[in-house]
């Protein structure tokens, strides 16, 4: 090699970068408004809103709102064994001075757990079947327990 003097390298400045981010930026801004309007022009009652071909999106978020946890199989079936513990008198129920007992909506709320049993059968995986068996075992044994105790 010889050295034919210091070459520097070449610097290239981009001028365009500051017009392409701006026009982002712009974009951006566009898509906001549309998505601002979309949701202004939206139906105000909840039928309508169902039947509109965006309710399969969630909605945008509130400022202050806690986010839902995604519907899933152990949530369905917790809700339901929650509301059957309710029932049962395990928890109390907001603005009551003591738990309530209504063991007919406790088995409701059973009978309809060993329902979705009995219709998942085969589709759960292990887990899944193993923690609604679990659950549909424990209330049944609260129920029986709560409805042979004498009335206070």
């Amino acid at each position: 090699m010889s050295d034919q003097g210091e070459q520097k390298p070449k610097l290239v400045v981009d001028e365009d970068w500051k017009a392409q981010v701006e026009a982002e930026r712009e974009t951006l801004r566009e898509q906001e408004q549309k998505q601002e309007a979309a949701a202004a022009e939206a139906p105000a009652s909840p039928t309508d809103a169902a039947s509109s071909p965006d309710a399969s999106r969630p909605a945008a978020q509130e400022p202050g709102e806690s986010q839902l946890p995604p519907a899933s199989f152990p949530l369905l079936v917790s809700s339901m064994a929650t509301q059957a513990a309710m029932a049962l008198g395990q928890l109390a129920i907001p603005g009551e001075d003591k738990p309530v007992v209504r063991p007919e909506l406790a088995r409701h709320y059973i009978d309809l757990l060993g329902v979705l049993e009995e219709k998942t059968k085969g589709n759960l995986t292990p887990e899944e079947s193993k923690m609604l068996e679990g659950v549909l075992h424990e209330l049944r044994m609260l129920f029986l327990q709560v409805r042979n105790q004498p009335s206070s």
